[in-house]
């Protein structure tokens, strides 16, 4: 990190959000809430799913695994967001910074791993339903939910021993309010050749490729339900899986705002909804689009909660 006439970084400083000074407490109040909505849902998720045994299904796991990351996604970014504007105190230690962006990596990929793996879950249940069972079965499920935790920990490794390699001089503010490697890439003094080449490489995979295949997933599902004559399958069908495209929608909608539709013209403020699309919202919103969307966890939580007055 030494550069000859260069100032040595050790700190970084992050972005201030565009709000009026005036109306900093009130937005800290409401991404407090944000962020205890977003703990408090992804909790409930993953703690009926682990009580009720009716939910110890393939979907289920998943979707107790998404609510895990959602729930970690959250928390890599928002206590220091509100730390900061309760300090007034912007600035991230070099450390901290390139541990934020590894976990911020982790979680953030994995979000994508696991919505891959639940469309290939439910054009199983969908186009194979008599097979689902012996195709889905607890082994595999295990086994695609641990490689994509394996590779994502692995990818983010990998670029932040890259990143860590690179000397950063005397521009220290990330355009951002969290440390994103796009941003700190800009930042750095140093050749940045290979980190940009290992993205190109490993990066843009990591983002296509599960996009297609949750693409090519629910193709084959509307080509399969085109054949049935029956509106109540097809009620069902789109039930079943409305959840879960409401989901994707979202996750992939703030990714391309985030990611590829930036440019030198946007604002500051749009650049920074964007971002708290990206990582505040959707986490916040994915319990509610699964919960009131689906028979299955009100069932759940109805029986959890007529326990719980019995046992009293």
């Amino acid at each position: 990190m030494i550069m000859k006439n260069q100032t040595v970084i050790f700190v970084f400083i992050l972005r201030d959000l565009p709000i009026p000074p005036e109306h900093h407490p009130l937005f800290y109040v409401l991404f407090l809430a944000m962020y205890l909505t977003t703990i408090m849902g992804n909790l409930i998720i993953i703690t009926l799913i682990l009580l009720d045994s009716h939910l110890h299904t393939p979907m289920y796991f998943f979707l107790s695994n998404l609510s895990f990351s959602d729930l970690c996604f959250s928390s890599v970014t928002m206590p220091k967001l509100l730390t900061n504007m309760q300090s007034q105190d912007p600035s991230i230690s070099y450390v901290g910074c390139l541990t934020q962006m590894y976990f911020f990596m982790v979680f953030g990929n994995m979000e994508n791993f696991l919505l891959m793996v639940m469309a290939y879950d439910r054009y199983v249940a969908i186009c194979f339903p008599l097979h689902y069972s012996s195709i889905m079965s607890p082994k595999l499920c295990v086994c695609m939910v641990a490689m994509s935790w394996v590779f994502n920990v692995l990818y983010s490794m990998l670029h932040t021993l890259l990143l860590a390699r690179l000397s950063f001089c005397e521009d220290n503010m990330i355009p951002q309010f969290f440390c994103d490697i796009s941003a700190l890439l800009k930042l750095s003094c140093s050749d940045i050749f290979i980190n940009e080449l290992m993205i190109f490489i490993l990066g843009g995979p990591v983002i296509v490729i599960p996009f297609s295949l949750i693409i090519v997933s629910y193709v084959q599902i509307v080509c399969s339900i085109l054949n049935v004559s029956s509106a109540r399958v097809i009620h069902k069908v789109f039930s079943t899986c409305g959840s879960h495209l409401s989901v994707v929608s979202l996750f992939y909608g703030t990714i391309i705002g985030v990611y590829f539709c930036s440019s030198a013209n946007n604002s500051t403020v749009k650049e920074t909804v964007l971002a708290m699309m990206y990582t505040v919202v959707t986490p916040m919103l994915n319990p509610f689009i699964y919960s009131l969307r689906n028979r299955d966890m009100k069932e759940a939580l109805i029986r959890i909660l007529c326990k719980k007055k019995i046992t009293f």
